[in-house]
């Protein structure tokens, strides 16, 4: 994994309406190996939505991913959710421990290269 460096890897933020649905999408993407690890915590979110202010429990999925990942990643979380308008934010690791993202490393099959 030559190109695969800790520059490269990401938390990608993803909320879910369910718990339900966190857990599926979070299987589903570390089954893929699109994903080393996902974590789920319950949320408070504040957002306007079709013109009008929302407060809802979501659910917080922290995905530990590469971003060569995030094209497949994307895809699979859009064929899963049940929001027209999923979040998905990636935001690049900048440092981490070395033996961390090693398993990161051997824990995602990238589907492309920089």
């Amino acid at each position: 994994m030559g190109n695969l460096t800790k520059e490269r890897y990401s938390l990608v933020l993803v909320t879910a309406g369910s718990e339900e649905e966190a857990n599926e999408i979070a299987s589903a993407l570390v089954n893929e190996q699109l994903a080393a690890c996902v974590s789920i915590a319950p949320i408070q979110s504040v957002y306007r939505w079709q013109g009008k202010i929302e407060r809802d429990r979501e659910w917080q999925l922290t995905i530990k991913t590469h971003l060569a990942l995030f094209p497949a990643l994307e895809t699979k979380i859009k064929d899963l959710h049940s929001y027209d308008v999923p979040e998905m934010i990636a935001i690049p690791i900048i440092m981490g421990s070395q033996s961390y993202l090693d398993w990161l490393s051997k824990s995602v099959t990238p589907t492309t290269t920089d």
